[in-house]
């Protein structure tokens, strides 16, 4: 008997991705690319996300779909996922659904993101890629055909990567370049859930502060693991400022250190569920005209980010009464802010758990379309 897999796939603004998953919520194959944007850009525009989409879509296909059956080998003439070489043989020849069939696969339901927020008239040229696509498979394989938002789709990828949290209401933090929203997730009896927006940024987006500071710093866009990372020279820095400390005195250590500031201070805007952004990257782009050290600046913006997010969750958590939250979205991969925030809602009077992904599934993927496919139909 042939075991059933399903498909997941996402076309957001700056990552075309594929996923498809078996029974047991395992992911059987993953592919993905991020869109390619050229030097000194902060983006691009829809018509050449749907291009690009519409141009990666079918190698992701292949190479996720490739991985399921064991047709994709290492360079070392391995099988990928665990496949033997034996497996590969029996499939030697066979591609698509017909070696799906011939590996015991085959495809159920078909999840993909179909516009931005679970609200009416949401909309995105960039999800048509996708969602065309998995409409022509579904017609063509008679699989379910299950469309969510993508919004929705960081929701799932989180449940699933995260473990949970299994319990009817929690806040779902969003941050990314597109979104930075607080929200509130209810679970419904037909298995979805209600996502409610109670809070989030009055202007820039969290993504946008970090490549607005990353661009000026000279980073690719989109920034963000680039800026993690220099980020992490800085605090390398306080790490052998901190060891120095316990073989000199203090004195001699801050004579050793001046004028290398580990981090740039930058200020923080949190409104009971509003944020502003805004100020803290006006600031960081005067600290930088002013010749602010690149890693230090790089520092302060993740701890910006981290604070506010700390300060808003606090107060929506006390505000709802709940006491788990989900941080998704590009931003929210970022191991830096993931720590802060976690250790200063575990300081909470009434302490707070933070949920948090693996970091590949935090940001854009479709291995959440993959598993609400899933879960809607096993």
């Amino acid at each position: 008997m042939s075991q059933r897999v399903y498909l997941g796939i996402d076309t957001s603004c700056y990552t075309t991705s594929v996923a498809i998953m078996d029974e047991a919520g395992a992911l059987l194959g993953e592919a993905r690319q991020i869109l390619s944007v050229r030097p000194g850009r902060c983006g691009l525009q829809q018509s050449e996300m749907v291009f690009q989409h519409t141009r990666n879509l079918p190698r992701l296909m292949e190479e996720a779909v490739g991985q399921v059956i064991g047709c994709v080998t290492t360079g070392a003439g391995s099988v990928a996922n665990g496949v033997s070489v034996a497996d590969e043989a029996s499939t030697a020849g066979a591609s698509g659904l017909a070696g799906l069939a011939v590996a015991g696969y085959e495809l159920a339901a078909i999840g993909v993101s179909g516009y931005p927020r679970p609200l009416e008239g949401s909309y995105m040229p960039a999800f048509l890629a996708g969602l065309s696509v998995a409409r022509s498979v579904a017609a063509v394989t008679g699989a379910q055909l299950e469309v969510i938002s993508h919004q929705e789709n960081h929701l799932e990828a989180g449940l699933w990567s995260a473990g949970g949290p299994d319990v009817d209401r929690f806040l779902l933090l969003h941050a990314s370049g597109g979104t930075t929203d607080v929200l509130l997730a209810e679970r419904q009896q037909n298995g979805r859930y209600r996502i409610t927006e109670v809070g989030g940024s009055m202007d820039l987006h969290a993504g946008q502060f970090v490549d607005r500071i990353g661009v000026a710093l000279g980073l690719q866009f989109p920034t963000g693991p680039a800026l993690e990372a220099l980020a992490e020279k800085a605090l390398a820095r306080t790490a052998e400022v901190s060891a120095s400390v316990s073989e000199q005195s203090v004195a001699s250590v801050s004579e050793a250190g001046a004028g290398a500031a580990p981090m740039v201070e930058l200020p923080v805007s949190v409104r009971k569920l509003q944020v502003s952004l805004s100020g803290p990257c006006t600031a960081a782009l005067r600290k930088l005209e002013a010749g602010a050290e690149p890693a230090a600046l790089a520092l302060g913006v993740e701890h910006a980010l981290a604070e506010t997010f700390a300060r808003v969750l606090r107060n929506g958590a006390q505000e709802y009464r709940v006491r788990d939250v989900l941080l998704v979205g590009g931003v929210g991969s970022n191991n830096y802010i993931r720590q802060h925030v976690e250790r200063k809602l575990a300081k909470l009077r009434y302490p707070v758990r933070l949920w948090v992904p693996e970091g590949r599934f935090s940001c854009d993927n479709a291995t959440g379309c993959a598993a609400f496919a899933r879960r809607m139909n096993v």
